[in-house]
């Protein structure tokens, strides 16, 4: 064995290809990005981008059904978009292993919410397992595959951004071969055909399923007492353990839960009776705290521990301070306020954005615009302030079809997604508007990559994950097979274009749509356009060029604007917005950066 340095995203992907996984597949979203794209690193399993999480649970379970030992990957909401199969693929069963780890994100540092998804274990009645560092992760994971094969069930794999981008030391055999885990394939409507008559039968074989996991000793060794104090015990899982063993080490005895669903209601009762007082730390919901005290054990969880964001060892140490708590060493930290007095840093669109051009316009003509997950979500941010909602991925064509029925026909509502997100759930909105006549303007921003979560490939790049050329979609087409008599192609860089399309947009009669075209410019190829820079002679100060909200553009000593050189891709927006002709790519004055 070699000792290596890995996030848990990267140990994940270890641990699957270690157990032979035969197909990887997921949709990027942080914080489980890197799962797939370290995956892809191996020789031996396919790996693949599929266009949202539904196909990609679909396929996966497709593939556990031949045989082949399945990993899909995803963020957290992207488990509401595959809610759909795992339900149902719960009372079916699965033949190959099929492995679905998703990555919750307390405190929303990438997402929309902050949902707690091992209440989907407990509704769906899949078990799930917490792994709480690189080491787990990977022992978890190959676990996860042995469970699901001889149980004859899906498993979840609960991440949290604090362990999918952690890294730590995990044990790598230094010689292992790929070796695909392949299980013959068999023909059997009863188990793989959903009717209501075969799925009543098979609602008691998940109920024998459950209850043969739990009589598992490689299931129950994930859950752990560590006995030190009888005085005061804490139950916890996943981060929170290492945020709790951080604080107070050996001074308070722990039961660690690695398996959360379902749970083990003897060690429960064991640890609980062992302890004189018992307490619950765990990130966001009392799940725990529920489940255990409608067993009838007395504890405290949510009275001491916030519910809301991510923990850290500070927030716990001087929450459980009420309780009486005290960290293990006398230096250790614990601050009234654990939250780091910073300056507020604003997320802003990068400078040169080909989105920055349409939002400006936007803002200018004053339309009514629903927006959507991605790059683009920070159109709604200031100067801009051009998105008026952002709910979901795709809800920013279908959000929008309701609002242009409740505003009764007045303004046009646009609405607004990238090019990934069209593909994800966008083109079912797109659609609903031609067929039920709805007065929106569906408008796609197509950057040509998924670029929120990293560059990821999608099916209008030409290339699959692996870099593989394939068919490239094309927008426009899309939307005139959909029906729309007119799709405006647009230049991202040319404000007179944008605008003559939002004109034209609105006074259209029939289905129209509008693509505005331009690559990001953190794209490997795309090439920096020339430098520019403020002729302060000619400069008034009228500061419409701040209105871009461009970071490359900023107050000279609170004075007048002035342009960094090392930020600037040379878009060419900011020359459009002067009226004065004060900007220009040829003109180098002393001070000016």
């Amino acid at each position: 064995m070699e000792k290596v340095i890995l996030t848990g995203n990267e140990a994940v992907a270890l641990g699957a290809w270690e157990a032979g996984v035969g197909l990887g597949i997921g949709y990027p979203g942080t914080p489980s990005t890197e799962i797939l794209e370290a995956l892809n690193g191996y020789e031996g399993p396919e790996v693949s981008w599929a266009v949202n999480e539904k196909v990609a649970l679909e396929e996966a379970y497709g593939a556990s059904l031949g045989g082949w030992r399945s990993l899909v990957t995803m963020k957290h909401v992207g488990l509401n978009v595959a809610s759909d199969p795992l339900f149902t693929a719960a009372y079916l069963g699965v033949n190959g292993g099929l492995v679905i780890a998703v990555a919750d994100d307390p405190g929303m540092h990438s997402s929309q919410n902050e949902q707690d998804n091992r209440w989907y274990a407990l509704h769906a009645k899949v078990p799930m397992l917490e792994p709480a560092d690189s080491t787990e992760c990977r022992a978890y994971t190959s676990l996860a595959f042995t469970l699901s094969e001889v149980h004859d069930m899906p498993v979840l794999l609960r991440l949290v951004t604090r362990v999918s981008h952690s890294r730590g030391l995990v044990n790598r055999r230094e010689t292992q071969v790929y070796n695909r885990a392949e299980r013959p394939y068999e023909r059997n409507l009863q188990k793989y055909v959903s009717l209501p008559a075969h799925c009543r039968v098979r609602r008691q074989d998940l109920e024998r399923n459950l209850q043969s996991l739990m009589a598992d000793d490689r299931a129950r060794k994930l859950n752990i007492m560590e006995i030190t104090n009888p005085e005061i015990g804490i139950i916890t899982s996943g981060a929170s353990y290492n945020y709790v063993k951080e604080i107070y080490g050996d001074r308070y005895s722990i039961l660690k839960l690695g398996l959360v669903y379902p749970l083990d209601e003897e060690i429960i009762r064991e640890f609980a009776s062992r302890v004189n007082k018992l307490l619950v730390v765990e990130e966001l919901d009392p799940y725990l705290e529920l489940h255990i005290k409608s067993m009838g054990i007395p504890c405290e969880g949510k009275k001491y521990i916030p519910a809301m964001y991510e923990l850290n060892p500070q927030i716990i140490a001087q929450s459980l301070k009420k309780a009486g708590l005290q960290p293990q060493r006398e230096d250790a930290p614990v601050v009234d306020n654990p939250v780091t007095d910073l300056p507020p840093r604003p997320p802003l669109l990068c400078a040169g954005c080909p989105h920055r051009g349409f939002f400006y316009m936007a803002a200018r003509e004053k339309i009514n615009l629903t927006g959507d997950i991605g790059c683009y979500t920070l159109g709604a941010m200031p100067p801009l302030n051009a998105i008026e909602t952002c709910v979901c991925m795709g809800g920013g064509f279908t959000v929008g079809t309701g609002l242009s029925l409740s505003l009764s026909g007045a303004n046009k509502v646009f609405g607004v997604l990238g090019d990934s997100t069209f593909y994800h759930s966008g083109m079912t909105g797109a659609l609903e508007a031609v067929y039920n006549k709805r007065n929106l303007v569906p408008v796609i921003l197509d950057n040509q990559i998924t670029a929120m979560t990293g560059h990821q490939e999608n099916p209008g790049t030409g290339h699959m994950l692996n870099g593989t050329p394939t068919i490239a979609q094309d927008v426009a087409r899309i939307l005139q097979a959909f029906g729309y008599e007119q799709v405006f192609n647009v230049n991202a860089y040319n404000l007179q274009e944008i605008h003559e399309a939002i004109k034209q947009a609105r006074e259209a009669k029939g289905q129209v749509a509008i693509v505005v075209k331009g690559p990001c410019r953190l794209l490997k190829g795309v090439e920096k356009g020339a430098t520019r820079f403020i002729d302060t002679e000619k400069c008034k100060d009228c500061r419409l060029c701040l209105r871009l909200g461009c970071p490359a553009i900023y107050l000279v000593q609170g004075r007048h604007p002035g342009i960094n050189k090392e930020m600037c891709v040379g878009c060419g927006l900011c020359d459009q917005v002067c009226h004065h002709g004060a900007i220009t790519s040829n003109l180098v004055k002393e001070g000016e950066r």
